[in-house]
C-alpha cells in the first residue's frame, strides 16, 4: 500500500497518476475528497483529513509500505514562521512512519550545507533533519526553483512581454519541472529495494539566469520578453500589501536572498543526473493559456 499526500496538488496529483499506472494499491489523504478526479476516487482508498493531523496520518499508514510526503503551503495570513510550521506539520507523520517501518519519499529543497537563513528553504531542510532523526527510511528529493513558478505570470509574458521576480538577473537559477519531480517520486514509491536514508537532487539540465530565461522564452514565443528584477525590500512590502503575514513575507524574502546567494549550489549534484525536462521544452509545453498553479520554490 502506497500512501500519497497532497493528491490534488500540482505534484501530488501527478504522483497519484504514475503510481496508479504502476498497478499498486494507493491510499490518499485529502481534506476535500470531492476535489479528487473520479478515476482516482474509483481506484484509490481515501482518508479524509489533513496529513498534518496525527489521527488522519495514523489511519492512513495502517498496513502501508511507503509514504509520499509534501508539506502544503501555510496559509497566506498565517503568522507562524515557516520552520515552525514545517516541523509541527511533519512531526507526527515521521514518528508514525518510523514506528510502522513505512518508507518515506519527501519533497524538499536543494541546499544542505548552506550557511545562513533561507526562509522556506531552511524550513524544508529542517524537516529533513526531523525525519532523519526519527529513523524512518527516507529519500529526500531535493529541488531547486520550480519552472511552474512562472505560470502565474503567463498572461503578462504573452501579452506584455515581461516577467518579474526578486531573483538576481545575472545569477544562475537552477530549475526543475514538476513532472520530473513526480516521476522521481513515483519511481522510489514503486521500488521496494531501497532502504536507509539518502538525498536525491532532482534538477533540470539548464543553469540559466533569469535574463537567459527571458531569451529562451522570447525564442519560444516568437516575441521579445524581458526580465525585470524587483528589489527585495519592494518584494517583501508588496507581499504584505497583498495581505501576507509579516512572517510569510520575511520567509519569502529570506528564501530569495538565499537563492541569490547560491543556496542551490551548496549541495553537490551529479552532472549526469539531470532530469529530462529542459527549460525550453517546458516553455513550449506550458506557456499557453491554461489553469495556473500555486507557486513552489
Amino acid at each position: 500500500m502506497i500512501v500519497i499526500t497532497t493528491p490534488t496538488g500540482d505534484i501530488g496529483r501527478q504522483v497519484v497518476d504514475r503510481v496508479l499506472e504502476g498497478g499498486e494499491a494507493v491510499r490518499v489523504i485529502a481534506r476535500d475528497p470531492s476535489r479528487l478526479p473520479a478515476r482516482v476516487r474509483a481506484r484509490a482508498e481515501v482518508v479524509q483529513g489533513s496529513h498534518g493531523d496525527p489521527g488522519a496520518v495514523a489511519k492512513a499508514l495502517e498496513g502501508a509500505d511507503s509514504l509520499f510526503w509534501l508539506v502544503p503551503p501555510a496559509g497566506f495570513h498565517d503568522a507562524v514562521n515557516a520552520k515552525r510550521y514545517y516541523l509541527e506539520f511533519t512531526r507526527s507523520a515521521c514518528r508514525e512512519a518510523a514506528r510502522r517501518d513505512v518508507r518515506v519519499v519527501g519533497v524538499t529543497s536543494l541546499g544542505r550545507g548552506h550557511q545562513g537563513e533561507a526562509g522556506l528553504l531552511s524550513a524544508a531542510l529542517a524537516m529533513d533533519e526531523l525525519i532523519e532523526a526519527s529513523g524512518a527510511a527516507y529519500r529526500a528529493l531535493a529541488m531547486p526553483f520550480f519552472m511552474e513558478n512562472l505560470l502565474p505570470q503567463a498572461a503578462a509574458i504573452r501579452e506584455q512581454g515581461t516577467f518579474s521576480l526578486a531573483n538576481a538577473a545575472d545569477r544562475p537559477l537552477p530549475t526543475v519541472a514538476t513532472r520530473d519531480v513526480a516521476s522521481a517520486a513515483a519511481s522510489f514509491l514503486l521500488d521496494t529495494s531501497w532502504s536507509g536514508q539518502a538525498r536525491v537532487p532532482v534538477a533540470g539540465p539548464d543553469h540559466l539566469t533569469p535574463e537567459a530565461m527571458a531569451e529562451v522564452i522570447s525564442g519560444t514565443l516568437g516575441r521579445t520578453v524581458r526580465y525585470r528584477q524587483i528589489p527585495l525590500a519592494d518584494f517583501r512590502a508588496a507581499m504584505v500589501r497583498r495581505g501576507a503575514s509579516p512572517a510569510l513575507a520575511q520567509d519569502m524574502a529570506d528564501m530569495v536572498e538565499a537563492q541569490n546567494d547560491g543556496i542551490y549550489d551548496a549541495e553537490p549534484r551529479n552532472p549526469g543526473s539531470a532530469t529530462a525536462t529542459g527549460f525550453r521544452q517546458w516553455c513550449r509545453a506550458s506557456l499557453q493559456p491554461r489553469q495556473q498553479t500555486n507557486s513552489q520554490w
